[in-house]
């Protein structure tokens, strides 16, 4: 099966697909960035008149295109013109202008990066059967997902931090009781979806890593679904803004968070789409 990326560029999807041992990507999502253009139906019609002025000048641009099943907003799959990342150079490069050059600087980032390297690693969670059933919904399933996306990338990978550490004023769990903490969370209750998310709150407040414990928690609480109420997230469908003020509440109010995680639910648990879009917008969360 062919795997999904979504990428993000200022809060924009640019959908990727990989396809014969290559990635391709969305030649309309990117013309809709460069030309500031939210309107899909007018930046396609962008592309098709831009396509007949190529071939008109015999550009061999068009020639490199194809033509591959992407998933719409309409979650509907539809033959999408795509190139390979060569091509996306090329065809930047026929838009003059700052925000060309800012996009090509973040096209061509070094995946060699802990974000790039880590989220390699979590696609490979996909087929990887590293949790066994009875872990599930354990301390010890989350350090075991840690470990595995930033095994060689923190030194602290899989390992439960000794310090105490805080983010926009809130301090997690004080590090000298996070042993107690962390026994307690795994005897907590996942019978319902209720009881799952009241699990995946309070090990958010716990927060176990030094870093990294967003990425890992989000791949932790679907396993909890899929093994307890055979559903799993479709993270695609959450808003970043929506999620983080979600969160950012969830220790007094969990209303919204449940219902943004409900809302998303889906029972396409052994979807290779979902998970890979799942992992993309959860790394799209941690980013600035």
């Amino acid at each position: 099966m062919d795997k999904i990326s979504i990428r993000f560029f200022d809060n924009k999807e640019v959908r990727a697909i990989w396809h014969n041992n290559m990635w391709y990507f969305s030649i309309v999502d990117v013309i809709k960035i460069l030309n500031n253009e939210d309107n899909y139906k007018k930046a396609s019609n962008y592309w098709r008149w831009l396509k007949r002025k190529m071939i008109a000048s015999d550009n061999e641009f068009v020639s490199a295109t194809h033509k591959l099943k992407m998933v719409a907003d309409d979650n509907k799959k539809y033959n999408t013109d795509v190139i390979d990342s060569d091509g996306i150079v090329k065809l930047v490069k026929q838009f003059p202008n700052n925000k060309s050059i800012k996009f090509l600087d973040w096209f061509l980032y070094d995946d060699n990066s802990i974000d790039g390297q880590s989220k390699k690693k979590a696609y490979a969670l996909f087929e990887n059967n590293l949790v066994t059933k009875n872990e599930i919904g354990t301390t010890r399933a989350l350090q075991k997902i840690h470990a595995f996306i930033f095994g060689g990338l923190y030194k602290f990978a899989g390992q439960i931090r000794k310090v105490n550490i805080s983010k926009g004023g809130f301090k997690f769990a004080l590090a000298q009781f996070l042993g107690n903490t962390l026994a307690q969370i795994d005897a907590m209750p996942e019978n319902n979806f209720d009881e799952i998310v009241d699990k995946y709150i309070e090990m958010n407040i716990a927060h176990p890593f030094m870093e990294g414990n967003g990425r890992s928690m989000r791949i932790w609480l679907d396993l909890i679904f899929k093994k307890n109420i055979k559903k799993c997230v479709d993270w695609s469908k959450i808003n970043k803004r929506d999620y983080l003020n979600a969160m950012i509440i969830s220790h007094t109010n969990t209303k919204s968070i449940k219902a943004l995680l409900k809302n998303a639910l889906t029972s396409k648990i052994n979807n290779r789409e979902i998970f890979m879009k799942g992992i993309d917008y959860s790394y799209y969360y941690e980013q600035n």
